[in-house]
């Protein structure tokens, strides 16, 4: 039998706002994919589930708080990564509370989405692109 790849869950999150716009983060410069534009999100944790790690991972990031039950699953996407296997889950959300602040990220921006195809972003966000867009 082969070894299987080990499987890393990690999610993100489509915030749009009242205007149509989606939020999205520009990862730091010097780290992995520095300089690209994604989804705000993160890893999993052993135990944790998709929907509270996301919670989670949106009040470290962006400094606001998310419910659990106003995130709507969309799709996923799967992308081989070095020895592992990325499995990102994508869900999308119109509700919480706070401004989203850029704390992790170098910058944050809002953008329509007929204007992410123009931007640098990881592979395994493409999908959720393409979703929203309705390709």
């Amino acid at each position: 039998m082969e070894n299987s790849p080990k499987m890393l869950f990690v999610v993100a999150a489509a915030l749009t706002n009242d205007s149509g716009e989606i939020l999205l983060q520009k990862r730091p410069m010097g780290g992995q994919m520095g300089g690209y534009w994604e989804f705000p999100g993160g890893k999993v944790d052993p135990g944790e589930s998709p929907e509270a790690a996301l919670v989670r991972e949106l009040e470290e990031e962006l400094g606001i708080i998310v419910a659990a039950q106003d995130l709507v699953p969309e799709t996923f996407a799967s992308e081989p990564l070095g020895d592992r296997n990325l499995v990102l889950l994508l869900y999308s959300c119109t509700t919480w509370s706070g401004k989203p602040t850029a704390i992790y990220a170098s910058e944050i921006q809002w953008t329509l989405l007929k204007d992410m195809a123009d931007l640098t972003m990881p592979p395994a966000d493409y999908p959720l692109v393409r979703k929203l867009q309705g390709i």
